[in-house]
């Protein structure tokens, strides 16, 4: 935990409760704009073409859009096509833990298929935002995934969460699927995912995943390092805990919990391309100006998803920071989980798929390939990669590029390891 690594305690700054107070001063303006826009918009709908009345009612419904939430997004899949016929979907809790839950979205029909378990990313959003990944998925596997919760509703009893509890989370969830569940990483859980399957090796575990893949992953950072990494890396472990780390307010259930906040993750990222959300937002005006439905629609659908965020307990943010970026303790084999050596050369049974994006400024072409090395135990006829051009960081898992080219290639892949 942060107190036992020898992390100094301090006194967090005010930035969460500013936050906070800046969400709730601005919520009547935004109540207040969405009801001026709601009695304005029949006018737009009836055929109103004078400019000024357009212009006020796009700028109402701008400033009416939340900026930010804290409420996990539905999945909202309630049916998938399998073999040519609709499959209703419904979605089970198989397993829960304070900080997880394991999500099963049960299908009602016998058909039997590869049982895959999704390990989303602890990165600052919800596991929903990998809806259009599992959706993908469901026609073919029988899908499970890790529902993260919100580090600001988990009360202070239920202990703290850090790197190596993330590692074992992913173990407890193999270990409770059983023997035969392959594994599918995306981004940020690569590194704990390795880790799980490397220890469970070690152990001789009967529930060794048959595969595993890993998508677009910082498991050896220093391999192409990024602006994410070079920040990561850039800075003293005090600076992030000093600038970075707040506590929740106490208005909520995890008051006085020791966060990193998820607006200031969603900051981060959007600071990485400023101007391509300038532009959609200057996009997103024209089209209400032009009452473009279709096109607003798809611009709040996206939002609503990417500014939906979730804070994480600071001691996983900050054990993370130092094992994964500052470190590489897992590329330099000085990985120790609650006293085990994590090596992934005694990995021989799990075969092992990489996925990168040619585009990835996040995590860029070879941090993820950089597994196939630290897999010594494993034959080269088990290692596969896949290099996907055009692509960024999420076009790897989510839009047509995951949809055509990525997802054709791990399908087949799991499909040939799989013991049904």
């Amino acid at each position: 935990m942060l107190q036992r690594r020898g992390l100094k305690a301090y006194t967090p700054g005010m930035i969460y409760q500013m936050y906070q107070a800046n969400l709730d001063l601005g919520f009547p303006l935004r109540i207040l704009s969405q009801a001026a826009a709601t009695w304005l918009r029949p006018l737009r709908d009836g055929g109103l073409e004078s400019f000024m009345p357009r212009m006020t009612l796009a700028t109402l419904e701008m400033v009416a859009e939340p900026t930010t939430t804290h409420v996990r997004p539905p999945f909202g899949i309630e049916s998938v096509t399998v073999a040519g016929q609709q499959v209703e979907i419904t979605e089970e809790v198989v397993d829960r833990t304070p900080f997880c839950h394991l999500l099963h979205f049960r299908k009602r029909s016998d058909i039997v298929q590869p049982r895959l378990l999704i390990v989303a990313p602890m990165s600052g959003h919800f596991a929903t935002l990998l809806r259009g990944t599992v959706t993908t998925l469901l026609a073919d596997h029988d899908v499970y995934i890790t529902d993260w919760q919100n580090a600001r509703d988990i009360p202070l009893s239920a202990g703290q969460f850090d790197f190596d509890d993330n590692i074992h989370h992913v173990i407890r969830f193999i270990e409770h699927l059983g023997p035969g569940t392959h594994l599918l990483a995306v981004c940020q859980p690569a590194v704990p995912v390795l880790a799980a399957v490397a220890l469970m090796a070690a152990r001789g575990s009967e529930a060794q995943p048959p595969s595993m893949t890993l998508m677009g992953g910082p498991i050896d950072t220093r391999a192409a390092p990024t602006q994410v990494s070079e920040l990561a890396r850039g800075k003293p472990l005090s600076w992030f805990e000093r600038n970075v780390v707040n506590t929740v307010p106490w208005r909520y259930g995890g008051a006085f919990r020791r966060v990193y906040p998820g607006f200031l993750q969603l900051i981060a990222f959007v600071a990485m391309n400023p101007d391509r959300h300038v532009q959609a937002h200057v996009d997103q005006f024209n089209n209400l100006m032009k009452g473009a439905d279709d096109s607003v629609e798809a611009h709040r659908a996206f939002y609503r998803e990417y500014t939906a965020v979730m804070d994480l307990p600071a001691e996983f943010y900050l054990q993370t920071l130092k094992t994964v970026f500052q470190d590489h303790a897992l590329a330099r084999g000085t990985l120790v989980c609650r006293g085990e050596r994590v090596d992934p050369a005694a990995i021989g049974h799990t075969a092992l798929f990489t996925i990168e994006g040619e585009l990835d400024d996040i995590c860029a072409p070879g941090q993820t390939l950089a597994a196939h090395d630290l897999c010594a135990g494993l034959p080269d006829s088990m290692k596969y990669n896949w290099l996907q051009e055009g692509a960024g960081h999420y076009g790897i898992f989510n839009g047509r590029r995951w949809r055509e080219q990525v997802y054709p290639r791990m399908r087949d892949f799991i499909a040939s390891y799989d013991p049904i």
